[in-house]
């Protein structure tokens, strides 16, 4: 759904986007990760026609960005991070008038808008101006904005910013909620938690190159090493005399627990496991040791540093 190959932007003498290459899958969510003035947002600006790339090329829902950009735009929903209400309208003029601006019939346009206002808990405030909505809603009305015409893709810079816990997470569900068979989402977030929990997919970008493109674990085994278990046991015991399947080892033990690294963890716990309870041991617990995303993230920017 979004395919993009050598992308490259200059703003006069600076490089903003570096030969970027991305491949998205129809129906998944990739995260775009890096920090501030990393390219993200020039890149999101690329991939909705609104910037004409210096090199390179891009298809977004089949479409060029360049050649047909009108077909493009007609086919995403964007929410970035300056959205830009006209604070005079209340959200049913809004809505409508973008409505129309997608071509959307008139009775297409109030049933979108009342199902999204619905859905983001901001029916009782559609007649109220848009001046007098909190951050929060005003970012909830942007996306309630870029999902009014069924677009094919959504590109999201920072949804959730601004945002009350209950507020991002209502936004986080329904974001999941937008996948499917035949959408395709790209978010832009500082918020790691929220790119763990959405990201089929993870791409870092750092001066305008990716550093990394894949799985969250894959980016985790890569900065931290393979996956660590730990198997806590009801007693003491002296030792471990069992078999180790290949591609695990015996990282540390203590009197009531065995701490193992394992590579590729859904082919090898069941075989490890079962040689445990072979073992007679008393396991109370077998449980990944958490691997933080913001460590394996930093890790990945640090050693471009050095």
């Amino acid at each position: 759904m979004i395919i993009a190959e050598g992308l490259t932007k200059y703003f006069e003498t600076f490089l903003a986007v570096d030969t970027l290459s991305l491949d998205v899958p129809t129906g998944k969510v990739l995260v775009l990760l890096g920090p501030n003035g990393a390219g993200k947002t020039t890149t999101v600006r690329m991939l909705t026609s609104i910037l004409r790339p210096s090199r390179g090329w891009a298809k977004v829902a089949g479409y060029d960005v360049v050649t047909q950009a009108d077909r493009v735009r007609a086919s995403v929903g964007v929410l970035t991070e300056h959205h830009g209400l006209y604070v005079r309208m209340n959200a049913e003029e809004y809505l409508d008038f973008y409505g129309q601006l997608y071509g959307l019939p008139a009775k297409t346009r109030k049933q979108r808008a009342d199902e999204l206002l619905s859905k983001f808990g901001l029916a009782e405030a559609r007649r109220k101006r848009l001046g007098e909505y909190s951050k929060g809603m005003r970012q909830k009305l942007a996306l309630v904005r870029a999902l009014i015409h069924h677009p094919q893709v959504l590109l999201l810079d920072e949804p959730t910013s601004a945002m009350d816990p209950e507020s991002a997470r209502l936004v986080r569900e329904a974001i999941k909620g937008l996948q499917s068979d035949e959408r395709t989402i790209l978010l832009c977030t500082h918020n790691l938690t929220e790119a763990e929990e959405l990201a089929d997919q993870l791409a870092i970008i750092r001066r305008g190159k990716i550093l990394f493109n894949g799985k969250v674990d894959e980016l985790k085994d890569q900065q931290l090493g393979p996956a660590e278990y730990v198997a806590t046991l009801s007693r003491e015991v002296d030792g471990w005399n069992g078999a180790l399947p290949k591609g695990v080892r015996l990282s540390s033990m203590g009197s009531n627990f065995l701490r193992f690294q394992i590579e590729n963890p859904r082919d090898r716990n069941p075989i490890l496991i079962a040689e445990l309870l072979r073992q007679s041991l008393p396991i109370v617990s077998f449980q990944q040791v958490p691997r933080s995303l913001e460590t394996a993230y930093l890790s990945a920017l640090q050693q471009v540093q050095d």
